[in-house]
């Protein structure tokens, strides 16, 4: 945890933003000619101001107005790139509503979304033609490839004097923003956010973490999930921060050498992957003990800030593989390793964590720069309130949220969104409790829970995470699993070994049982840490790589039945 000294710390001023149109023409005045995003072109990064971003944005708005598509619904959906974050604003600053679409999707699952949702038209990418044509046969859609041609149009029609897209009134309070969850269960529900859900996050966020024009964020997390697009879009536009596109997961080395960001958005997953190839670039080079000594001797300096430069002259070579500027790491989308996070702070990375949900457009809580604590999930925002409710004898009870972001309601879901918003609160169906720093502390999904016979509860995500801190395991899901000689759960860790780790220690003809003894010391490891009611009882190596969301969250969905299937009781 930062010093007590730092929770008195002021926080980060702001300008206040009515909607997201106002947003972009304050940003375009304050910081016109600076960088706003970057994307590669032709084998170079090319980029794009502020003031042309503005324009861009208006004159396809206006395009599209033309045509037909004002207050009416329309699907975005694509890979991370310029074309992307023009359409969002165009249709959502003076058209309609945008429908952010998740390109991993089967063409089905589209063409459902497109029937509920009643869309008239698709912006999609060209590389999803097949899927599209497939989707969509019966409505309007414009590729990214076309969207030039559009803003060719829209920007004619203004020099002509069509002022229909500064001009449309924007109500703050409804919907602007329709999301479709990919849940980890695999039920998808359509949340509905407005202008006033997502400026609130942005303001409340910009106080507890500084972001500014000197900022440069590599954008590596999808655009249509509400963490990247806010946080690391919205977030940006509003700063005057510049946004670089990454070309994919394989490129992020390449690209960060040649953006040199200097904060990132990540999953926990990437966090770990950066620390852990720091330290096996230590090891190759038989530096262990120069370097561990030095981040001992660095540690003890004070104040922070030599702290840092002192960091950064010991480890250069850390900070030059990731390009040489990157100052912050936030993590979000699951609980980050502890390990990690302190980790990367010895080489003079800050990373810290925060918590959301797309119901919360999607910030609830996150750790400062000035004050944190990694073994948490961070603070209430300033206008914002966490609490816990129906707290258990265990000390954690169901994590509640009140604030301007909590989103209007679930689409055309009346029940399902009475059941999670109800006396002025958002009931977020996570659990965990407030230490009394005021850091959150989450423990588990409230449907994951395993109940005991003895009314015990054991959080899966709790023994997860230990697990997933061994080096040779990659990925783990706990479930409960009756047996019905003792009428209670046998708790089983169901584990895909990190084949790096595993080679690296047993060769690359490891025989199944010296990787099961790996998994059972790992299990035993656990198992000294935590009560004996959440003993693992056993485990089984998955045969094949756990489904993930398009946001890396491993879903659940029909893994216990899976398991009880395999899992042979003693």
């Amino acid at each position: 945890m930062a010093g007590l000294n730092a929770s008195k710390a002021k926080y980060y001023p702001v300008r206040h933003i009515a909607d997201l149109r106002d947003m972009l023409y304050q940003s375009s005045e304050l910081y016109g000619p600076l960088t706003a995003f970057m994307q590669k072109e032709n084998g170079a990064y090319v980029s794009y101001s502020f003031k042309q971003y503005r324009s861009d944005v208006e004159a396809l708005g206006t395009a599209l107005a033309a045509r037909g598509y004002s207050e009416k619904k329309i699907l975005l959906i694509g890979e991370n790139c310029y074309a992307w974050v023009v359409s969002y604003l165009a249709v959502i600053c003076g058209v309609g509503t945008i429908v952010p679409v998740d390109k991993e999707i089967p063409a089905e699952e589209i063409d459902n979304i497109i029937k509920l949702t009643g869309a008239a038209c698709i912006i999609y990418s060209s590389k999803l033609n097949a899927k599209i044509e497939e989707a969509a046969p019966k409505i309007d859609t414009v590729s990214f490839d076309e969207l030039q041609n559009l803003i060719d149009d829209g920007k004619a029609r203004m020099e002509n004097g069509d002022t229909s897209f500064a001009d449309r009134y924007i109500d703050p309070n409804v919907l602007g923003s329709l999301i479709f969850t990919s849940g980890t269960t695999g039920v998808s529900k359509g949340v509905c956010l407005s202008h006033a859900n997502i400026c609130f996050t942005l303001e409340q966020m910009c106080q507890m973490i500084y972001i500014g024009p000197k900022d440069t964020f590599l954008s590596v997390l999808p655009l249509h999930h509400t963490y990247e697009c806010s946080c690391g879009f919205l977030c940006q536009v509003y700063r005057g921060s510049a946004v670089a596109f990454s070309e994919g997961l394989r490129h992020i080395s390449r690209n960060m050498q040649e953006v040199r960001p200097t904060i990132m958005l990540c999953v926990p997953m990437l966090a770990e992957t950066m620390y852990k190839k720091i330290w096996l670039n230590i090891r190759k080079n038989n530096m262990e003990d120069k370097v561990t000594r030095a981040i001992k001797i660095s540690n003890a300096v004070h104040p922070a800030i030599a702290r840092q430069a002192l960091k950064r002259k010991l480890f250069d070579g850390v900070h030059q593989s990731f390009g040489g500027q990157l100052r912050l790491l936030i993590c979000g989308g699951a609980a980050a390793d502890p390990t990690v996070l302190a980790g990367l702070r010895d080489f003079g990375i800050l990373a810290v964590q925060g918590y959301g949900l797309t119901e919360c457009a999607p910030l609830a809580a996150v750790n400062r720069d000035v004050y944190y604590n990694d073994e948490s999930a961070g603070l209430s925002t300033p206008n914002g309130t966490l609490d816990i409710c129906n707290v258990q004898e265990d000390g954690t009870g169901e994590i509640r949220y009140r604030g301007g972001n909590v989103m209007l309601g679930y689409y055309n879901q009346p029940k399902e969104t009475a059941a999670v918003i109800h006396d002025g609160w958002f009931y977020t169906g996570d659990l965990g409790f407030i230490d009394p720093n005021g850091f959150l502390h989450i423990t588990g999904r409230k449907k994951n829970v395993i109940v005991t016979a003895n009314g015990k509860n054991i959080f899966p995500e709790e023994l997860e995470a230990y697990l997933c801190r061994n080096p040779y395991i990659e990925e783990a899901v706990v479930v409960g699993i009756m047996n019905r000689k003792k009428n209670d759960y046998d708790i089983v860790a169901l584990l895909t070994p990190n084949e790096t780790t595993v080679k690296e220690t047993l060769g690359e003809n490891a025989e199944p049982a010296q990787i099961n003894e790996l998994m059972q010391k790992a299990l035993d490891e656990v198992n000294d840490k935590v009560q004996s009611y959440k003993h693992l009882c056993a485990f089984i190596v998955w045969p094949e790589p756990f489904p993930h969301t398009s946001s890396k969250k491993i879903k659940r969905a029909g893994l216990t039945e899976a398991a009880a299937k395999i899992y042979v009781a003693k």
